[in-house]
């Protein structure tokens, strides 16, 4: 599992580059509604909460990146961004199934990689620390 840990500055700078195109619902909500969902929701209240959306899920793509270069930080970047990637993944699966036949599907494969990468990367850091510490003490 020490492969995890030398390569998470690379994956977090992909999965925040790939969370960071939701920036795109902010822009044009209606496009982004269809290319992800096959379709889209009228009016002003749609207007806000899909630009809105857009935003946070952009937002989270930066702080995947920051945390490529910020260690100390990734613990909680991953364990936030992993959970919300989660609750994406469990609102399409048990109430939104037709939606995976569009971009929304790829998503939820993208998410759930990444959401394995960063479990395993929060359950074999700490493990490597501790396996750097001991060598650097001589055990």
């Amino acid at each position: 599992m020490r492969w995890i840990v030398s390569w998470m500055k690379g994956i977090l700078l992909i999965s925040g580059a790939l969370t960071c195109t939701m920036f795109y619902a902010a822009v044009d909500p209606d496009a982004a509604l269809r290319s992800t969902f096959g379709d889209t929701v009228e009016g002003p209240i749609a207007e806000i909460v899909v630009r809105n959306w857009g935003v946070l899920i952009g937002l989270m793509g930066l702080m995947l990146l920051y945390a490529a270069f910020d260690v100390a930080a990734r613990p909680l970047v991953l364990t936030v961004a992993g959970t919300s990637k989660l609750v994406f993944i469990g609102l399409i699966l048990v109430a939104g199934r037709p939606f995976l036949a569009h971009q929304a599907g790829v998503a939820v494969v993208c998410d759930l990689i990444q959401v394995a990468l960063f479990a395993a990367y929060l359950i074999a850091a700490p493990r490597a620390g501790r396996a750097s510490a001991l060598a650097d003490a001589g055990h």
